[in-house]
């Protein structure tokens, strides 16, 4: 598809129509019309519905940049030929390399005004050969589709199963699909999506179907449209931007749009961090409802015994990673297993085991034994408050004892032969980082103990802080709670605990569910025997590969715990990744990134966003290459065909990595060079 876009661009002078470029055939000997530029960037004009929205979402989360017209805004500028191209440097210019619309008839055919918009839009994507998705629109011949009452379907598309066919795969942007996509369809109680499968007419290809009907027919639910010069995406069923159906197809959507040449680029990121390895975590008292040693566990009560994984979970771990060929990042407190070791008799088997396999896993530094690194706490209250002086100032963990709990952790690993990065570290609890209510602000010794140790990365929790931010010269790496609880080793506590936090006062829970907006309560609470299995797994899984497929690279976080006795951890990752697997090609496999890695790609990421917010990107594509300026100090993120290459001081070089059928990478102007510029393979 990306060759007939081409070959449309370079004939993108020859159109008359609407006022745009008006260019006669040369005569004999005269000098041909220039080949156009095309800007790379979008034009999206917005009604405020959810399918546009989930668009406009996967644009800014992979970089492409966008102009947005509400058609809501008195006030926004009229679609016109001066609006959509002018001539830069005698050249003709197309301001946009593609349009997402509504639908068909974005700005409305009925009235005279929307008729003229629709004129202009429609002559210039027939000018420049640029591409249009119709966000979300209905099965009828004006895209290209028969009615639903001719050999189609419409309704409730929920659980439906459907296929990426075989021009999808092949000539189509959706070769990096492997299964078969089947619709969300996470409560019989809400109908959650919607739409028609049609049966295509001339000039239609279709890209996801599903059957219609007893007889083995087929209808389709996305495809291409081609017609008067034109080529509309055409969607037919309802989508947000979190339903797993649609993030499967965002990539390939925005592929098709930008004819695999954007700036902008996207990867399925997936990592594990397994805090507080080497020490024990507390143990969840199902009589209580609480865990002992927390400042809110009252009440008469044995202590519960605590969790702490055993040679043969390690074994099994390192085995596990092995079959499954995944890693896991091993977040430790050495010192916790040493006075673990003192106290049970000078051996400790679990120590040995891990040491043993050390090469197998990655290594993250999680402080000596794992203090709070914050303000002293004042627990003599619930909740706990920081403790202050006689003058009432704020009493905090001094720099020598955060820099010593790094620096301890460090030097132990180092004699034990553990392979690790000094630059990556996560705090117990991601302590020492501001902890609301409580603590409005960062430990201001924790920048300075930072620098003494080398740390540039430190984790921080996504569902308190979703943004990267610097601690003095560090910057944090949020990490995604995982729902399956640090102080539970069997499938009976995780489901308790579940039911105690997710279930009505009524239905025996705590009633925290009733009083806050963020959650919901359970209908019924889970039976404790299949609670874990039959709705905690499915639904943790899905959630994490939602953040898998939306190309967010941050890491997942869980504990020691979760490979110990009942191993809970493994059901939920085996999932995650045989759903994967099961959709995505080996064309676009899992990337698993360290610590370090997700800290420099948001890093990139918020140095790029800033830079085209700021207007300060300038790019564009004529004919067979591919130009693209950006601040100095600013990594471009670009994708293009295979066959691509980057020009060189001499010569030229394979341009970026494959990735999804495509190639891709962060990159910036060679030595001398002022500018990217990548040559597009010949068509």
């Amino acid at each position: 598809m990306a060759t007939t876009g081409l070959r449309a661009s370079r004939a993108a002078a020859a159109l008359l129509t609407a006022g745009l470029l008006v260019t006669a055939l040369p005569a004999a000997g005269a000098v041909a019309a220039p080949v156009p530029r095309i800007d790379l960037t979008v034009l999206v004009v917005d009604d405020g519905g959810g399918a546009v929205e989930a668009i406009v979402s996967e644009l800014k989360e992979t970089g492409v940049p966008y102009r947005t017209l509400r058609l809501d805004d008195p006030n926004r500028p009229t679609v016109n030929a001066a609006f959509l191209s002018d001539t830069v440097s005698g050249r003709p210019r197309a301001k946009f390399q593609g349009v997402v619309v509504p639908d068909e008839d974005p700005f409305g055919a009925t009235t005279t005004a929307g008729a003229a918009e629709n004129t202009a839009l429609f002559a210039y994507e027939t000018a420049f050969g640029i591409r249009q998705i119709d966000a979300y629109t209905w099965s009828h011949p004006g895209v290209g589709l028969e009615y639903t009452d001719n050999g189609g379907w419409v309704g409730v598309l929920d659980g439906a199963q459907t296929s990426v066919t075989a021009a999808g795969r092949s000539t189509g942007p959706f070769g990096y699909l492997d299964g078969p996509l089947t619709f969300e369809d996470n409560s019989p109680l809400v109908p959650e999506s919607y739409g028609a499968a049609g049966k295509p007419r001339e000039g239609y290809t279709s890209y996801l179907d599903t059957a219609v009907g007893d007889g083995g027919a087929r209808g389709s639910l996305l495809g291409e449209y081609a017609h008067d010069g034109r080529r509309e995406l055409v969607v037919t069923f309802a989508y947000n931007r979190y339903q797993k159906q649609y993030r499967a197809l965002a990539r390939g959507m925005v592929d098709w749009l930008t004819q695999g040449i954007r700036l902008g680029q996207s990867r399925s990121y997936f990592s594990v961090h397994v805090d507080d390895v080497f020490a024990p975590d507390a143990r969840w008292d199902t009589g209580r409802n609480c865990t002992p040693g927390d400042i809110d566990c009252t009440g008469e009560g044995e202590q519960t015994p605590d969790i702490r994984m055993t040679a043969a979970d390690a074994q099994y771990a390192a085995q596990w990673q092995r079959s499954s060929g995944f890693t896991l990042d091993m977040v430790y407190n050495a010192g916790a297993g040493e006075e673990w070791k003192t106290e049970n008799g000078g051996t400790d088997a679990l120590t040995a085991q891990l040491l043993a396999d050390r090469a197998q896993y990655r290594w993250i530094n999680h402080t000596y034994t794992h203090p709070f690194l914050g303000c002293v706490q004042d627990v003599s209250v619930v909740p706990w408050q920081c403790s202050k002086d006689a003058a009432g100032t704020i009493r905090w963990t001094s720099r020598a004892e955060i820099s010593a709990q790094i620096r301890d952790n460090n030097t132990w690993a180092t004699r034990k032969g553990i392979s690790y990065d000094r630059t990556e570290l996560v705090t117990g609890e991601h302590s020492g980082l501001k902890t609301l209510p409580q603590q409005a602000q960062d430990n201001p010794h924790l920048a300075g103990a930072l620098a003494d140790n080398g740390v540039k990365w430190i984790a921080s929790d996504n569902s308190r802080e979703p943004s990267q931010r610097s601690v003095g010269s560090a910057l944090t790496v949020p990490r995604h709670p995982m729902n399956v609880y640090y102080n539970v080793g069997t499938a009976a506590e995780m489901a308790d605990e579940y039911n105690w936090i997710y279930a009505s006062q009524a239905d025996g829970g705590s009633g925290v569910c009733e009083t806050n907006p963020a959650s919901t309560c359970l209908a019924d609470p889970l039976d404790t025997a299949t609670g874990y299995a039959d709705h905690i797994v499915p639904q943790e899984a899905r959630i994490a590969l939602g953040h898998v497929v939306a190309g967010d690279p941050r890491p997942h976080y869980v504990h020691q715990s979760n490979l110990a006795e009942e191993r809970l951890l493994y059901p939920v990752i085996d999932k995650i990744l045989a759903d994967y697997r099961a959709l995505y090609a080996d064309n676009a496999p899992l990337v698993n990134p360290r610590q370090r890695d997700v800290g420099v790609e948001l890093q990139r990421r918020a140095a790029w966003d800033k830079a085209v917010a700021d207007g300060k990107v300038t790019a564009y594509r004529i004919g067979d290459t591919v130009t693209v300026k950006a601040p100095t100090g600013v990594t471009a993120p670009i994708t293009a065909p295979e066959g691509t290459r980057k020009q060189l001081v001499l010569g030229t070089g394979v341009f970026g990595a494959a990735y999804a059928g495509t190639r891709s990478a962060w990159t910036a102007p060679e030595l001398l060079q002022s500018a990217v510029t990548l040559k597009l393979p010949t068509v």
